[in-house]
């Protein structure tokens, strides 16, 4: 399968370093697409190990700067310095977690849940966005399958995000509506589309951008969930003016809070923030204690109890 539909010119062998993002990671390999759009299949120099420490030594979205050498071979010589990321906890057996850095140096987080088939978890899309905000980046919804319930269907499930200050886009990536427009919130940034397996990611990409030609999956019929059919996370450089980088990811079926302190999780969610610092005890958890502005204002409707209850839940690690 190819990367991309970009062409790949040939550059003649140079001592010089490069600089450039890398595309994909895969054993040891990894994809660097160099200023000038040539793309070089890079190996990493060992003092670069010992530099990253505990850090995943390269993911894509990292800025390099590369060297190709007389044999023909190309090295990552350094990375630079993450701006931004969106990582979970890795999942494996509690006490061994580890970070999971899935892209790096990133713009905004495009996080797609379907509107039906599989249909939506809504404590799921809560567990996206609070490792957006962790992060710093900006997140943007994305109903997608729309059709599937019709455009008022769709609002009911996903309004009180609109609500809370999120971007929603209801689109169809099979049938093309709303496609155009989420096309346009991608120029010129580096974005990544996240979310659970079988809600059309892949599919929607392929209909922003005709050519990416990236494996597509049904839904499970017995179980209504989909089926992983991208395996591992890769960056698409876009082809429209103005260019951008749209990164695919696995779908995820699990979103741990990877080093999301207790104390900063209620600034996650931004419809709380207004009301922290009033609480009559300076170390408030917002779950039971009295006087408590943040649950005054859930008694009052102006914070939804749904999104408390997320809340709740991640705080004592209930899900």
């Amino acid at each position: 399968m190819p990367l991309t539909s970009l062409p790949t010119p040939v550059r003649a062998a140079a001592e010089a370093a490069l600089t450039g993002i890398v595309l994909r990671a895969r054993s040891g390999f990894y994809t660097v697409r160099l200023d000038d759009g040539t793309l070089l299949e890079c190996r990493l120099r060992g003092r670069v190990k010992q530099e990253r420490g505990n850090s995943d030594l390269v993911v894509i979205g990292d800025h390099v700067a590369v060297t190709s050498l007389a044999d023909g071979d190309s090295m990552i010589e350094s990375v630079e310095p993450r701006r931004t990321r969106f990582s979970r906890r890795q999942p494996g057996p509690r006490g061994s977690w580890k970070e999971d850095m899935i892209v790096a140096n990133l713009d905004q987080v495009l996080v797609v849940f379907a509107c039906a088939d599989p249909m939506p978890h809504l404590r799921m899309v809560d567990r996206f966005l609070v490792v957006a905000e962790h992060n710093q980046v900006e997140a943007v919804l994305v109903a997608n399958k729309a059709d599937l319930v019709g455009l008022s269907a769709a609002r009911g499930l996903f309004a009180a995000y609109e609500g809370i200050g999120y971007p929603v886009h209801y689109v169809s990536a099979r049938e093309g509506i709303g496609v155009e427009e989420l096309a346009d919130r991608l120029v010129g940034r580096v974005s990544v589309v996240t979310g659970p397996s079988g809600v059309g990611k892949s599919t929607l990409l392929n209909a922003i951008q005709p050519g990416l030609r990236i494996e597509t999956g049904a839904v499970s019929e017995t179980v209504h969930k989909g089926r992983h059919t991208t395996t591992s996370a890769e960056l698409h450089p876009l082809t429209a003016p103005g260019g951008g980088y749209v990164a695919d990811t696995p779908g995820l079926r699990e979103l741990g809070l990877w080093q999301v302190p207790p104390e900063e999780l209620a600034w996650c969610f931004p419809e709380m923030r207004d009301y922290l610092g009033q609480c009559a005890f300076n170390d408030c958890r917002h779950i039971s204690e009295p006087r408590c502005a943040v649950l005054a204002a859930v008694e009052a409707g102006r914070i939804s109890a749904a999104r408390h209850d997320s809340y709740r839940r991640l705080l004592l690690n209930e899900d």
